[in-house]
């Protein structure tokens, strides 16, 4: 019977360790007696020389020449004298065999020491799995809560506002992201419970008895030493007397008695598993068996009360694939065609080293090359349970993704909601008739939206048979894809043939153009599994300016998505700030950048910088602003701290206020106010600019981490807990008046993110920059309150520093 059947339980692992332990107790005062004995026989031998040297001494040598007597005892000193020097070398030896003993007891710890990483490494994996499914399971629950809240929000509205209004459009982008997260956490839950399902049957049937079967090979070959070494030992104290003989003799006997196949025995028939209790066996014995059973199998299933209220989409132990998904989805198929090719390859490398390869010596005297097998294929059935793993996660995922025809992706959202509202229509020839001509570019049809991304597209196709085409980058290759509203949200691929024509699931056209004016005209299904018919081509919204009419001339800086260029627009000469966004940057990150277009089209404040347009037809994507002529408030504070005037910056202070009063009132948290996102123009008038972080809600919480936070403007308890309002603003505002009034210093100088973090935390508050007046600090201060309640809003501080601007005014005449 072996470890690897008998030892599986916790218990049973814990024996081992102090079995162990044990061990190595005993190989201390092994060698501690043995350093004894040598300490003996060296005394024993330096007594002896002494009495031959004593013996030798013969007074008067010449009056006893020719004895025998004299010539026996003289022989007789010889050998006594011999027999030291034998003493002397068997304690040296003795000395050899303490030194083995202590390598051989440092071995055994090392190899201990491996034995609990090992199985620590294996066990905690399926600790982790399992906590890992709780807590998917509990972010599975917290974003059902959330959905379930939005979309009661979204009903409520659609009920209150009928067929229209921004309000219901902010409901509604609310509850489509609310929704992404919860088929992004339902896939993750799905894959978290088949993954742990893998690891826990390789952990009971592979990998826990492998390890265990390595570990017994590694104990019965340090047993094999440790005899050598006791044999070696008792040879050296071999002293061939009838007495010694007759001791040596029993000493022999025991030794050999040592057989490292019988070693462990015992051991293991008192820590096996045993048979299920009878009801009339003792509690004891009950609790013996607890202590020595090993784990059962751990049952990982799909909770499905989670699932329960939601409308068909999201199915037990199976993955979504949606355009909430599908991007999430390919990456974690990458990553783990990766991770399965790189076990194959180590598989390999190990067979070879297993069939061929030079053998490894280890260990005291160099433990057998069974034993570096052994661990070597302890290992190789650890990879392989690894490839399997990965491999069942990979098959499920293809799988799942294998059903993606001709139709781009699903909508991950129950559009059986969507709303009915009036939609202003964009048609050719004003009667819905398309036109078409087949000597100009794709792009430059009023239904072609270039490289729009799909979130932006959706918010445009509103009644069933709106439609319009856009272009997509998947892997660096383009793919012109034709958006539909129909029954919800569905894109297509546009499908090229052999010869070059395009097409769906009909003939083939030799345009794109002419293909949609077929489908258009013919009213066909795009595929006969969508039933999606074209009824109105919905043209580019006025702010949709055409790349071509936009001329870079200067760059000017640089942005987190891309360079900031001075331009000109060919059509009305005007100047403008053009930011562009990198042609390599994802999709994710692409609608991100076109966030702050969105965002900035719809307001309209003499302190927020202007939008007037986004390029989207063709590469890079651009948005189009007012140029502001001083440039960043920042560097213009910088620039000029010799010649600015107190009045001048508590006027820069009112403007900001008073664009941030306006944000405010706009629900607009903006997320990364300070003077380097701030404009200045020609007349000293402030413009709140940069909105690539800013939200549309009264509340935000940060899911995807705190990167990229600038930790000096941010408040506590968003950088603490990922919350965000408008009071947040109100704390970076505090900070903005610093840097104003210090025009343009560095916040918390010397201190790294972290120092003042902790420092804040603690109640810190920088002191007032020079010359500022008692009232703006003041006010700065209650920025800074602790509690974001306590601070005033933005209407309250414009009003507050428009006051002090006026009395400083009256003063001043």
């Amino acid at each position: 019977m072996g470890f690897s059947t008998a030892l599986q339980g916790r218990a049973a692992h814990e024996a081992l360790i102090l079995r162990q332990d044990a061990e190595l107790r005993l190989m201390e005062t092994m060698k501690r007696c043995f350093q004894m004995k040598a300490k003996c026989d060296r005394e024993y031998a330096a007594g002896l020389a002494t009495v031959a040297q004593q013996g030798l001494k013969i007074d008067r040598a010449d009056d006893m020449q020719g004895s025998l007597i004299t010539k026996s005892w003289r022989s007789y000193m010889d050998e006594l004298d011999q027999q030291a020097k034998q003493f002397r070398i068997n304690a040296e030896l003795l000395e050899v065999i303490c030194e083995k003993l202590a390598h051989l007891s440092q071995d055994k710890r090392k190899a201990r020491k491996s034995y609990q990483e090992e199985h620590a490494k294996i066990a905690v994996r399926l600790n982790h799995l399992t906590d890992e499914v709780l807590r998917k399971k509990s972010e599975y629950q917290k974003h059902l809560e959330g959905y379930k809240a939005l979309r009661t929000r979204f009903e409520e509205h659609y009920i209150k506002c009928g067929r229209g209004g921004r309000k219901l459009d902010d409901v509604r982008d609310k509850y489509q992201k609310a929704c992404r997260k919860l088929h992004l956490t339902h896939n993750e839950y799905v894959l978290s419970i088949t993954e742990a399902v893998e690891v826990e049957k390789d952990f009971r049937t592979v990998l826990l008895p492998g390890l265990l079967e390595h570990q017994q090979s590694v104990q019965e070959s340090f047993i094999l030493l440790w005899k050598n070494i006791l044999q070696e030992a008792s040879q050296h104290g071999d002293l061939t007397s009838d007495k010694f003989n007759e001791i040596q003799k029993r000493i022999d006997n025991v030794i050999n008695k040592i057989n490292p196949n019988e070693e462990y025995r015992e051991f293991t028939e008192k820590h096996k598993q045993v048979p299920k209790l009878q009801k009339q066996e003792s509690l004891s014995k009950y609790q013996s068996f607890l202590r020595t059973s090993p784990n059962s199998p751990i049952v990982f299933q799909f909770d499905e009360t989670l699932i329960e209220d939601i409308p068909g989409k999201l199915q037990s132990n199976t993955l979504t694939v949606d355009n909430l998904t599908v991007d999430w989805l390919r990456s974690r198929l990458n990553d783990l065609e990766g991770s399965v090719k790189e076990c194959q390859e180590k598989q390999i490398k190990m067979i070879g080293d297993l069939n061929g390869g030079s053998p490894i010596a280890n260990g005291v005297n160099g433990i057998s090359n069974k034993d570096s097998q052994n661990r070597n294929s302890k290992d190789l059935n650890s990879l392989r349970c690894q490839e399997k793993q990965k491999q069942k996660l990979l098959d499920m995922i293809k799988s799942a993704l294998s059903e993606v025809g001709c139709e781009e992706l699903p909508s991950g959202c129950d559009d059986h909601l969507n709303v009915d509202q009036t939609f202003i229509e964009n048609s050719f020839n004003n009667d819905n008739q398309m036109s078409l001509s087949s000597n100009r570019p794709l792009y430059e049809e009023e239904w072609f939206h270039g490289v729009l991304p799909r979130e932006e597209v959706v918010r445009l196709l509103n009644n069933d048979g709106d439609f319009l085409v856009r272009e997509t980058i998947r892997n660096e290759e383009s793919q012109i894809v034709l958006s539909v509203c129909w029954n919800g949200h569905k894109h297509f691929i546009v499908q090229t043939t052999v010869d070059g024509h395009f097409r769906f699931e009909g003939p083939p056209f030799p345009s794109i153009q002419e293909l949609i004016m077929h489908q258009y005209q013919s009213e066909l299904p795009v595929t006969v599994k969508s039933g999606a018919i074209l009824r109105r081509p919905i043209c580019r919204e006025r702010w949709e300016l055409s790349n071509d009419d936009v001329v870079l001339l200067e760059k000017i800086g640089r942005g987190n998505f891309g360079d900031v260029y001075k331009a000109k627009l060919k059509s009305t000469k005007q100047d403008v700030a053009v930011k562009t966004c990198r042609m390599t940057l994802p999709d994710e990150q692409k609608r991100k950048f076109l966030q702050e277009g969105r965002i900035l089209k719809q307001y309209d404040h003499p302190n927020i910088v202007k939008l007037i347009g986004i390029c989207v037809q063709k590469q890079p994507i651009m948005i189009v602003m007012e140029l502001v002529p001083g440039g960043s408030l920042l560097n213009f504070l910088r620039k000029n701290s010799n010649s600015l005037t107190t009045r001048q910056l508590m006027g820069m202070c009112r403007d900001a206020a008073a664009g941030m009063r306006y944000l405010e009132s706009k629900n607009c948290i903006h997320r990364d106010l300070a003077a380097r996102n701030c404009l200045i123009d020609l007349e000293n008038s402030v413009k709140i600019s940069d909105f690539g972080m800013s939200r549309e809600e009264e509340e935000y919480i940060v899911s995807d981490g705190m990167k990229q936070i600038p930790v000096k403007w941010t408040a506590p308890e968003a950088l603490n807990f990922g919350k965000y309002t408008c009071l947040c603003d109100v704390w970076s505002y505090g900070i903005l008046m610093w840097e104003i009034f210090s025009k343009g210093d560095t916040p918390y100088s010397g201190m790294s993110n972290s120092r003042a973090r902790e420092r804040i935390d603690t109640g810190f508050r920088m002191p007032a920059p020079e010359n500022t007046p008692p009232e703006m600090y003041r006010l700065m201060l209650k920025c800074w309150a602790a509690e974001a309640e306590s601070r005033p809003h933005f209407d309250e501080i414009f009003n507050v520093v428009d006051a002090l601007i006026i009395r400083y005014d009256n003063n001043s005449n």
